[in-house]
């Protein structure tokens, strides 16, 4: 058996061309969403990540702000750069690329962000909503990564009401909120939330229906951890160096393939999805 590919990319290309028709319903109203950006320092995955925001801001018809700011930029400059965004009119929502230049306190700046225009959907007002979150729609930004996840199962159509899902690693960005959100009323996931200290992580994994993978270690979850025919999903990202080069690893070894019933490619599947959120919750925000 081969998986059947979660194929985030293809499915990022679908939610991009519903949102620009939103946006040209938002604009006949008089609604430009726009999406800012804030970058300090000369990190070359940053700028290339951001530009690659701007693009897709541009094939929607989403206003973009960027400001960026030199490596040596102080606590001033960059609290003044929040503060424009955060009263900013033609600003629907805005992000401040991580990882920060050391010596910046990043949870004290992400929480110096609007909560309304937050559209990484991690600042703590946010992510509470998400803890006291019911069966009702949730009115504030997502956590885009997890938002993109539980998109891209939905849009495949695997049924998540009741289901077992593992999701190894309990980071912020992820595993975390994942677990929230899968577990919300109306998803009706049953989480588990594996870790570096889980016992028998093996046997944990192995009962799951889906699986996600949110650790940054390469090719952590192996062939025979996987019950045939779950969906796997690979978040995690390792950078290793080769004799050609750098190389960018999944934490889903390759083998997986043959097992699983689904599986998202890395790059190439949970990927996408995020930028597609993070799209989502501009727009999302303009509509309120």
């Amino acid at each position: 058996m081969t998986a059947q590919t979660l194929d985030g990319k293809a499915t990022a290309a679908k939610i991009r061309f519903e949102l620009a028709e939103k946006v040209v319903e938002l604009k006949q109203k008089g609604i430009v969403p726009g999406l800012g950006t804030i970058l300090v320092g000369d990190d070359p995955g940053s700028h290339s990540y951001v530009a690659g925001k701007h693009r897709d801001c541009e094939q929607i018809g989403v206003k973009s702000i960027r400001v960026d700011l030199p490596a040596n930029a102080s606590l001033a400059d960059l609290k003044s750069a929040i503060r424009d965004l955060n009263q900013a009119a033609d600003v629907t929502g805005y992000i401040i690329q991580l990882p920060l230049p050391f010596g910046f306190d990043t949870n004290a700046i992400l929480e110096s962000i609007d909560p309304s225009k937050d559209a990484d959907g991690l600042h703590p007002i946010n992510l509470g909503k998400l803890v006291l979150a019911g069966s009702e729609e949730i009115r504030s930004p997502l956590p885009c990564t997890p938002a993109g996840i539980v998109e891209l199962l939905k849009r495949y159509q695997i049924n998540l009401n009741g289901a077992e899902v593992v999701v190894v690693g309990r980071g912020i960005t992820v595993g975390r909120p994942l677990g929230l959100l899968l577990s919300k009323k109306g998803i009706d996931a049953t989480v588990t939330l594996a870790h570096s200290a889980t016992r028998n992580i093996q046997e944990v994994i192995r009962r799951a229906d889906v699986v996600v993978a949110a650790l940054g270690v390469a090719h952590f979850v192996k062939p025979d951890w996987i019950k045939p025919g779950a969906a796997v999903l690979d978040v995690g990202i390792t950078r290793v160096q080769t004799e050609n080069g750098a190389v960018l690893l999944g934490d889903v070894d390759p083998a997986v393939n043959e097992i699983a019933g689904y599986l998202s490619p890395n790059p190439g599947g949970v990927g996408p999805m995020t930028r597609a959120m993070l799209l989502s919750n501009v727009v999302t925000a303009a509509s309120y």
